[in-house]
Parts: structure tokens; C-alpha cells; sequence
């Protein structure tokens, strides 16, 4: 076995705590909120030691699996392997498939660093030796997780107690603690011996799983199975659905950390923040004399104590303290910045009505393993959207039974197969795929294909898509 730790990374969740930028369709983990890359490119970046770990195991829902393949490859890092969850079951089962996938592969004395993907996470001496410790105590046996001191008496985190500090190595832990009110969270602050819980955690993959049939049998079993079961698609695993299914929908500190008796505890002081809503944004931000944080296009004219993000439009603030204005091309949220943690529930409320339920789900810009599009406008029996295709990427040989579409590019050179004769088009060529053909659009060229699609007919859902032949495995 290799000494080297092998660093699961967990990327499957869904918040829309910070909404609208973070929807269903494409969450927290995969923009850049701090920093140029994305919080799952960070955490990659985190474990890019070849001398410390091995390539990691990305465990993610199925739907992202080409985000998670197409971010590592733009930092050229390689992963052993993407695990695809065929639903959510919380971490739990999680982490218990990626053990019974790591022991398989690396022998079940392998050593996993499991992270969430979409933290902030500040890499110093204090968190190379406490990973170091933290590893140590691992081989040994322990299930180990990683205890932030706090800064702040904080409501939104549960935490951890513990005679220990930072620097001692893994300790043992005296109770967890769920999230307090504000007041319980200012006494255990005064008190001292008390820990975020950080939700990072170095395992031993047998030990895990051993303690896992022991104490969370269903889902050892269901885990197991999932894997035992897995199918191979492309580059990815596919975790078995009617197994995986099978398992109880608990996080791992309720399933295995809060019963056994082999865990314990790194204290850590390394800067940290779970990045759960904006005015944690904000705090991990860059900010101006007047202690205001942007992003993107951005005007603020006697404005302090907030944060503006925009991904679309020029933003302008006038006049304001402490709110929180994130403009994302097809929503804006305004909100005062300290009440951040409402997003939450306007979401919602947004989710109830049947009018604006898709806000929380996707974004006017799509992705795929091609490329996207991004929808400009739509009416009676048209819509119109911009496309924009990757160098040597192709999408899928389709038909539709319900529309008609015109191409017209505006950058790059395009391929564009109707009934098996290809035409070459150039900048501002254009050409009709009537109703009913069999049709592709490839990016033959060095740089992104962008083209407008008109689309016209009875019925322009996505559904309406007839694959004959696709390079992704999408049926």
C-alpha cells in the first residue's frame, strides 16, 4: 500500500443559499466566488502534492459529472476517478462509497482526506502539520475529523468539543454540539474547548467501512452494493441507483462520528469559511476603503459595509450600507448584508410559485460537456439563443419532431452536418435545419464557435431532442 493519502472530494450538493448566482443546475461549488477559479478547482489545486497525495476520487451527482471532467481539466489535474451518485442521499452513504471504492482500489489501508468542495480553505504551516496529524492518527486507526477555532460566536456551523488546541494532534472528543442560538454560541465561546465543525475528515477506508457495518448497516450495505454493482460510462463510475437508493438519507456525523468510539478530533486555526451565504462572501472578500466587496461590473457611489456581484449587467449602487446585491443575468436578489442567511427562505418561496420555480433550478445559461447556450429571448413559437461550442467539441447527431432552427455564426468556424452532407460556415454565414433533419454542429477550429439559434415551431422544449449518435453517452 502507498503511503500517500488519497483525497476524496465530495461535489454533489445543491445549495441555493447563494442564490441567485448558485442554482440546482449549477451550485456553489463550480463558480468562483473568491479568487479566479472555481471553490472545486481550489480544492483540487488543495491536493495537487504529488508527494502527499494521490490523484483524488470526486464523488458527485450524475448531472455534474462533465463540470467536475471539463474544471479539472482547465488546471490539467488529473482524477482517479469521478464516483456519480444516481441521487441524493447526503454524506453518509457518500463517503461510505467512496471508502468501499478507495479500499477497493488502493487496498483498505488506504488513508482518504475527505473534503467538501466548496469551501474557502487558507493552506499554511497550521494546516500542512494538521494534516500531518491528522494522518498520523488515521493509520492508527482513529476516524479523525478536523475542528476550526472560532472566530465568532456562530450560529450557522455545529461544533465540536474537545480538550485540545491547535498543534496538539488528534484528541479525543468530548460531545458534539448541533447549531446553537446565539446565546449558547457566546458561552461556548467564553468557555473555550469548543470547535466548528468543519465537515473535513482523514479516514482509514477499512476502518470506516468496518465501523459502518457496525453502526450504520444499511448503509454499509447499500454503500458496498452501490460500488460492487457500479458501471463504467466514459471516464466515469456510475454508482448503482437501485442499491444506492436503498440507503438512509443521514449525514455522516449522525451515522458513524457521534457513535463511535474511534473518533477524534485536529484543532485547527488555519483561515476557513464554509462560504454558506453571501455576507461569508463578503468576509472572505477583498474589500475597498469603505469596506465594500465586488465582483464584476460594478459602480458604487457612497455605499459601505456591502457586497455587489454582477455576472451580467453593469450594477450601480447609490447611497447604501450593509446590503447585498447579486445580479445574475435573469435575477436579482437585494437584501440587507448582515440577513444574508434569508436567502434561504426566499428561495422558498420562490420554489412554491409555479411562475418562478426554474429561477432556483437553472440559470439562463446552460452548460454542457460541449459547450452551452444562453437563452436571449422567447415568444409564441420562437426563441432565440446564443450557442458557444468548444474547440474540437461537437454536440450530439439530433433531430426534433417539433421545430425549425436557423444558424447564423458570429466567431469561429463551424461544421454543420443536415442529412449527411457538411457544410463549412464562417463569421456572419448562416443556414435553415428544417423540421425533422438529422443534423450536428461541430467546432473544427482553435478557438470558441459562438452562433445565434432561431428556433421556430409548435414546441421548443429541451426534450425535443432526438439523439442518434452523441460522444457523452446522453441518451
Amino acid at each position: 500500500m502507498s503511503d500517500l493519502i488519497v483525497p476524496v472530494i465530495l461535489a454533489g450538493g445543491q445549495g441555493t443559499r447563494l442564490w441567485p448566482m448558485s442554482r440546482a443546475a449549477r451550485p456553489k461549488q463550480f463558480l468562483s466566488l473568491v479568487g479566479d477559479v472555481s471553490l472545486f478547482q481550489q480544492t483540487l489545486q488543495r491536493v495537487n502534492d504529488q508527494s502527499v497525495y494521490a490523484p483524488p476520487v470526486v464523488i458527485t451527482n450524475a448531472d455534474y459529472r462533465f463540470i467536475v471532467a471539463e474544471q479539472a481539466a482547465e488546471l490539467e489535474l488529473a482524477l482517479h476517478a469521478t464516483l456519480l451518485e444516481p441521487l441524493a442521499r447526503n454524506t453518509a452513504v457518500a463517503i461510505a462509497a467512496a471508502a468501499a471504492f478507495v479500499s477497493a482500489s488502493f487496498g483498505p489501508e488506504a488513508i482518504m482526506l475527505v473534503l467538501p468542495s466548496d469551501h474557502d480553505v487558507s493552506i499554511d504551516e497550521g494546516y500542512r502539520h494538521a494534516i500531518q496529524h491528522a494522518a498520523h492518527a488515521a493509520r492508527n486507526g482513529s476516524l479523525v475529523t478536523f475542528g476550526l477555532v472560532p472566530t465568532h460566536a456562530e450560529t450557522g456551523y455545529g461544533y465540536i468539543k474537545a480538550n485540545a488546541s491547535p498543534g496538539d494532534g488528534a484528541k479525543p472528543i468530548d460531545a458534539f454540539v448541533e447549531k446553537p442560538d446565539l446565546k449558547r454560541a457566546q458561552q461556548m465561546l467564553a468557555e473555550g474547548g469548543y470547535f466548528w465543525n468543519s465537515g473535513m475528515f482523514m479516514l482509514g477506508a477499512g476502518a470506516f467501512m468496518r465501523e459502518c457495518a457496525s453502526l450504520a448497516p444499511e448503509t454499509f450495505s447499500a454503500a458496498e452494493a452501490s460500488v460492487t454493482t457500479a458501471k463504467s460510462d466514459l471516464d466515469f463510475v456510475r454508482l448503482d441507483e437501485a442499491s444506492f437508493s436503498q440507503a438512509p438519507n443521514i449525514s455522516v456525523d449522525y451515522a458513524i462520528f457521534e457513535k463511535t468510539k474511534l473518533a477524534m478530533v485536529t484543532p485547527v486555526n488555519f483561515g476557513w469559511s464554509d462560504l454558506g451565504s453571501w455576507d461569508a462572501v463578503w468576509k472572505a472578500s477583498s474589500k475597498d476603503a469603505n469596506n465594500n466587496a465586488s465582483q464584476g461590473n460594478v459602480t458604487m457611489n457612497d455605499v459601505s459595509n456591502s457586497l455587489v456581484v454582477t455576472d451580467h449587467a453593469h450594477v450601480a449602487v447609490d447611497g447604501l450600507d450593509n446590503v447585498a446585491v447579486i445580479a445574475s443575468n435573469d435575477a436579482i436578489y437585494v437584501g440587507k448584508l448582515s440577513e444574508a442567511q434569508k436567502v434561504g427562505a426566499m428561495v422558498k418561496v420562490l420554489r412554491a410559485d409555479k411562475k418562478t420555480s426554474g429561477l432556483t433550478e437553472i440559470h439562463k445559461t446552460a452548460y454542457r460537456p460541449w459547450g452551452g447556450y444562453s437563452s436571449i429571448l422567447a415568444g409564441d413559437r420562437f426563441q432565440v439563443k446564443r450557442l458557444f461550442v468548444k474547440p474540437g467539441k461537437k454536440l450530439s447527431l439530433q433531430k426534433h419532431h417539433h421545430r425549425a432552427e436557423h444558424w447564423i455564426v458570429v466567431r469561429g468556424t463551424a461544421d454543420v452536418t443536415i442529412d449527411g452532407v457538411v457544410t463549412t460556415l464562417s463569421e456572419n454565414q448562416s443556414i435553415y435545419l428544417p423540421l425533422g433533419c438529422t443534423h450536428r454542429l461541430a467546432n473544427p477550429g482553435k478557438i470558441e464557435l459562438e452562433l445565434i439559434e432561431v428556433q421556430t415551431g409548435s414546441y421548443l422544449g429541451e426534450d425535443d431532442i432526438i439523439r442518434i449518435e452523441d460522444e457523452f453517452g446522453r441518451a
